[in-house]
């Protein structure tokens, strides 16, 4: 009934534990890898993931190449920093056994509490995450991909958990690895020209997104932490954005 989709490139750290919390749940299990260098595909072949290797043009390329190898008529999407909980795949379960077929409901969102170091940040967000194949279309944009679906979305209760940023320098790391596509696939998308307000508005818009709205300012020296780390990430994104767009003049 249900097929599982990670997206992964260079997660050896995380992976096992993403796929240990998916014990006895769903049918298939489908890992796209997008050009590991470390013991990723290896990590997800020992713990019986069928292993899809496929070249990484953008998020939503990605996930559309994913769920066109799922054969259940339900797809879920879990990242490969995040874990669910019992009380995640009990309600998931209930939800497509008790699912009609002609109702409005086409999807899915699913909660996330996010854990920075380890601490549960006291937030929550909401993703698209689940869907009833039939009435998926497709997921699109290059740079924020969304998916399209006949009908509304309905939600999911129970929260999974998402354990980002589990240190400074994995922080740093995947930083530098990941703002190289996000400057690319901004290029790709037409973005204006950087300008020095561009800039201000970008660090200072990440600032307050971080320590305001993702409550941030609850959470001590750790709030912020992440909220500078958070600035200075997406400003490496821009500054690379920045010097593609020079290059290309």
């Amino acid at each position: 009934m249900l097929s599982i989709i990670i997206l992964t490139k260079n997660s050896e750290e995380t992976l096992a534990d993403t796929i240990e919390s998916l014990k006895n749940f769903g049918d298939q299990l489908i890992v796209v890898d997008s050009g590991s260098d470390d013991r990723s595909v290896e990590v997800a072949k020992h713990l019986g993931a069928t292993v899809f290797k496929n070249k990484f043009e953008d998020f939503s390329a990605q996930r559309n190449f994913a769920i066109s190898k799922a054969n259940n008529p339900w797809v879920l999407y879990i990242d490969d920093d995040e874990q669910i909980t019992e009380e995640f795949k009990k309600e998931v379960k209930n939800t497509i056994a008790a699912y009609d077929k002609n109702s409005e409901i086409g999807g899915y969102y699913i909660r996330r509490k996010t854990f920075y170091y380890g601490k549960d940040w006291g937030f929550a967000d909401k993703v698209q995450r689940l869907f009833y194949k039939e009435k998926f279309t497709r997921w699109h944009g290059v740079v924020h991909e969304t998916p399209t679906i006949k009908g509304a979305f309905g939600e999911i209760e129970r929260p999974i958990n998402h354990y980002t940023h589990r240190s400074l320098s994995q922080m740093v790391e995947k930083t530098n690895e990941w703002s190289e596509y996000e400057a690319e696939l901004r290029i790709k998308a037409g973005h204006p020209e950087m300008t020095w307000w561009r800039f201000f508005r970008v660090i200072v818009t990440a600032f307050f997104k971080s320590y305001v709205f993702e409550k941030g300012y609850k959470n001590g020296t750790e709030g912020i932490i992440e909220a500078i780390y958070q600035s200075f990430s997406i400003f490496i994104t821009y500054a690379k954005l920045w010097e593609m767009q020079r290059e290309k003049k």
